[in-house]
């Protein structure tokens, strides 16, 4: 089995005369703990759409798992393995955490979107509920309505959401985005605790963050990958410090 479980290679993608990414390659290991790092503009989310089927690339290819998903219809990619999150929350605002998780672990074994009306009513889903609920932290607010809950919260919530998708490669695009200071350390701890055997590739511009998450970075600027290592190696590299890591940030050096 090989320990490359996402990867690829020679992606382009071409909006008119605009090259958003260029032939960008990179292989995400078994059990990996990835960021994918650079400036506004760098071209980072159209990556992660291209991963995940949202856009077509104009040129190169993607592999999960030593099968070609390239083009391969989104919904089929999360089927496959492959889930990810949003900057922008994707939440239904009236349903509770509970019922939300209910819905999605229903779906996803087979059950169908009715099972969870009936809460209680499949004990297999009831605990799997219930085991993410305590993971993410969200068993004291189970039963309030997604739209009171903290802004972390619903973060939290919606990494539980693609949990219960049983991924075993999971994008987050910009967990900590938008998360008050006093909410961030739940945040940072839980990501922190994700299942070793989930592979994760992480955008965030939170430096504290990527620093004490990743075990290896891929710089991305312009497009283009300017460069990949260890913690260590991309905090000393000087290119990397010019272009990113200089520009306002912790450079963690």
């Amino acid at each position: 089995m090989s320990d490359v479980v996402l990867s690829c290679k020679g992606l382009v993608k071409r909006f008119g005369g605009i090259t958003a990414t260029n032939n960008v390659t990179l292989e995400l290991k078994r059990g990996a703990r990835h960021a994918l790092i650079g400036p506004n503009g760098a071209g980072k989310t159209t990556l992660i759409n291209l991963l995940t089927g949202v856009l077509e690339p104009t040129e190169g290819s993607i592999t999960l798992e030593g099968r070609d998903i390239t083009k391969l219809a989104p919904h089929l990619r999360v089927r496959s393995g492959m889930v990810r999150t949003f900057q922008i929350n994707q939440l239904f605002a009236s349903m509770t955490p509970l019922e939300t998780l209910a819905l999605v672990v229903s779906q996803h074994r087979g059950l169908g979107a009715s099972i969870w009306k009936r809460l209680g009513a499949d004990a297999a889903v009831t605990q799997r509920c219930t085991e993410l609920l305590e993971q993410f932290r969200l068993a004291e607010v189970m039963n309030q309505r997604t739209e009171h809950l903290a802004y972390g919260k619903r973060r939290l919530l919606e990494i539980a959401i693609a949990l219960a998708c049983e991924p075993r490669v999971l994008l987050l695009d910009e967990p900590v985005a938008g998360v008050p200071a006093g909410e961030r350390e739940e945040l940072l701890q839980t990501v922190a605790a994700l299942p070793a055997d989930v592979s994760v590739l992480l955008i965030e511009h939170d430096m504290d963050l990527v620093f004490s998450f990743a075990n290896r970075m891929t710089v991305l600027v312009n497009g283009t990958v300017l460069t990949e290592g260890d913690p260590d190696q991309i905090a000393n590299d000087p290119e990397v410090k010019a272009v990113y890591l200089g520009h306002g940030e912790d450079a963690h050096a």
